[in-house]
């Protein structure tokens, strides 16, 4: 009878076994991808970070362990199937062929991960996020967005001379020899052991990755957090925290605190005129029609009128000069479904998915679905698919009409890229729908959503002085053209003289800064243009995108029946107030001291910051104030609330006083908002 191995031994045998051996040389891979990639990033927006010794080396310390974490939890799962297997104690050519083309694409991966990471980070300035794990479900609009804007046959090739010279690597330097199987139990067993080292591995790298944000070194500035993060984990936490409850992440208020904080609703109907003198229209009653031109990506930096010297907007400015320009306006969100979400429903931004992608978002109370109750025909028009991001069914079941480019005939589009057609092809067809809608008699709201100041920012020739595929100012240059000729076009249309055209950003082109939420990469423009009813002015109220329906019904002489928690920014009494997002972090910006402002963000794990944006731009985070922290807590809580009971409703009429009678009986009394207890 055979002696019996010893502990060394078999340890031995396990060290040397090919399954051990494969596992180690993928960490290795997997591992100095993370690191190289994680150089790449930093050198990418070097001028974002935190220079200090302790950030950068905060950043990349902690990323290292995070990035070892991950590696070790996807080695430790080729170990175990690695363990399973059958191995020869002379394996043939063919299997040991195979072996290295597997490794080869194992590592290829790693590369192809790698320069998404890269190209992620170029665009949106974070690792993998929510739009990440949205651009997997739309993967016809994102592959040929990037077959548009990327060398993709460069880039794939070498990803795959990558996964060969690895292969090759770790043949030359790490020779992988034969040996006899093991016995199945102990097959069985060390499978086991390992896949439950991989979960352990991987719970701590997504523990690491959670807590960038508290990390030492990693607290002052949001670029070194996402320099440190690690993309696959991320990507992993942007599934799992993809719907997130504010009651149970967020800090929260008692219910009445909470009501009496952010006021009742519906709102009580105003006593007075709801436009207050001044902004009423000059003839005394508001037009019929209204077309809302919501932009792609236009930040407010791009147009002359708020500074840019580079000329990009000569017809924005001068309908900015000739309509009203609301000069101090903010989207809610970094989405196109957030600008959307705001323009048409007028809710503050809620943490995880917009409401657009939400399931159980039919029926809400929306400016399509007011409107409608008035005469209106309300119509969704968009230039790209509008599968995409769930647009076509969430106007659809929200008191539009839809349109999209399945429904322009291809002989009227002369122009487009895998987003969409070209704006000058969107607005024809929209004078065609705002012909027929009104030759019938109808009102009309036109809601259009454009597409071509994106990624790969291609456009017809010879509209302007910029080459297409040259870059944003070509494409914002191009908007800009595309939107002079619609107002040149309208003109000669009957109804010109009748249409308010309001024209306002879905969100910025970045929103890449310091904090999590930097403000100044929130700011959008929106011009309201009706030159036979409203003359040239600038509005300067900090206010929302979610002001903006409102406002509308308001200056149109319709009631909104007090349900928009936007604010009628023509009213008598505005509160200055923005409320910015992105997908956790969810804040309310209001006036400071001194010409400042003052954003307090909630996080998840009921985490409250605040900072303090000083007049010149630079932000700085300062002790929290109760009462804005308060305030901020009570309106999101309040949008919520409304949301999870189903109350944000499109209801008959005779059910808006029932609303409102429940909403005033349940404000009762409240602390102030100084001592208002959160939770």
């Amino acid at each position: 009878m055979p002696a019996r191995a010893s502990p060394a031994a078999r340890v031995a045998r396990v060290l040397s076994h090919q399954a051990t051996n494969t596992a180690l040389a993928l960490f290795v891979v997997l591992w100095c991808v993370s690191t190289i990639v994680r150089v790449a990033l930093a050198a990418l927006r070097w001028d974002e970070l935190d220079h200090d010794a302790s950030a950068l080396l905060g950043a990349f310390g902690h990323g290292a362990a995070i990035d070892a974490a991950t590696a070790l939890s996807a080695s430790l799962v080729v170990f175990a199937f690695g363990a399973l297997a059958h191995f020869a104690p002379r394996e043939r050519a063919l299997r040991r062929a195979r072996r290295a083309l597997w490794f080869a694409l194992a590592a290829a991966a790693a590369g192809f991960v790698a320069v998404a990471e890269l190209l992620f980070w170029h665009e949106f300035g974070t690792r993998f996020n929510f739009i990440a794990v949205d651009y997997l479900i739309y993967t016809l609009e994102v592959i040929g967005n990037i077959r548009e804007s990327y060398p993709v046959p460069a880039l794939l090739g070498g990803v795959a001379l990558f996964g060969v010279a690895a292969a090759w690597l770790r043949a030359r330097a790490w020779p992988v020899r034969g040996q006899a199987a093991w016995p199945w139990r102990a097959r069985l067993s060390v499978a086991l052991l390992a896949i439950a080292a991989a979960v352990g591995a991987g719970r701590a790298g997504m523990a690491l990755n959670d807590g960038v944000e508290s990390a030492s070194g990693l607290r002052a500035n949001a670029r070194n957090q996402e320099l440190a993060r690690n993309g696959p984990a991320s990507f992993v936490a942007a599934l799992r925290d993809n719907e997130l409850s504010f009651r149970r992440f967020y800090a929260t208020l008692d219910d009445t605190q909470a009501l009496r904080l952010a006021g009742p609703w519906p709102r009580p109907r105003p006593a007075a005129a709801p436009v207050r003198a001044g902004w009423a229209p000059v003839s005394g009653r508001g037009p019929r029609h209204v077309v809302i031109v919501q932009v792609e990506s236009l930040s407010a930096a791009f147009l002359g009128a708020f500074g840019n010297p580079k000329g990009l907007t000569p017809n924005l400015d001068r309908l900015a000069g000739e309509g009203v320009l609301f000069t101090d306006l903010y989207a809610t969100g970094t989405r196109t479904v957030r600008g959307l979400e705001a323009l048409s429903a007028a809710l503050p931004p809620l943490p995880g998915q917009s409401l657009v992608h939400r399931p159980g978002n039919a029926g809400l109370f929306t400016l399509g679905a007011a409107l409608r109750n008035y005469g209106f025909e309300t119509t969704f028009l968009y230039g790209g698919y509008g599968y995409f991001d769930n647009m076509n069914a969430y106007f659809a079941a929200n008191g539009y009409r839809v349109r999209d480019r399945h429904d322009i005939p291809s002989e009227r589009i002369g122009f487009a890229n895998i987003w969409g057609i070209a704006d000058e092809y969107l607005f024809d067809d929209a004078l065609e729908q705002m012909d027929r809608a009104t030759a019938t008699g109808h009102r009309q709201l036109l809601h259009l959503m454009t597409t071509s100041n994106h990624r790969p920012y291609t456009y017809p020739d010879g509209r302007i002085d910029i080459p297409s595929k040259t870059g944003r100012d070509g494409a914002v240059k191009y908007t800009d053209w595309a939107i002079g000729r619609l107002i040149e076009q309208a003109r000669s249309h009957p109804w010109f003289d009748d249409t308010l055209f309001v024209i306002v950003a879905d969100h910025c082109a970045s929103v890449a800064g310091k904090t999590r939420l930097p403000p100044a990469h929130f700011r959008i423009p929106a011009i309201f243009y009706a030159p036979k009813y409203l003359p040239a002015a600038t509005v300067s109220t900090m206010a929302s995108q979610i002001d903006l329906a409102p406002t509308i019904m308001a200056w149109l002489g319709l009631d909104d029946e007090g349900r928009f928690l936007g604010q009628n920014l023509f009213g008598p009494a505005v509160r200055e107030r923005a409320w910015i997002a992105n997908y956790q972090e969810i804040g309310l910006l209001t006036p400071g001291e001194q010409g400042s402002r003052d954003l307090v963000v909630l996080s998840p794990m009921r985490r409250i910051a605040q900072f303090r944006v000083d007049p010149d731009g630079v932000e700085r985070r300062v002790p929290v104030e109760a009462a804005k922290a308060a305030l901020a807590i009570a309106g999101y809580q309040r949008a919520d609330d409304l949301i999870q009971t189903g109350r944000y409703r499109a209801v008959p009429a005779e059910g808006v006083q029932a609303l409102r009678t429940a909403g005033d009986a349940a404000a009762g009394s409240a602390e102030t908002p100084a001592t208002a207890r959160i939770h």
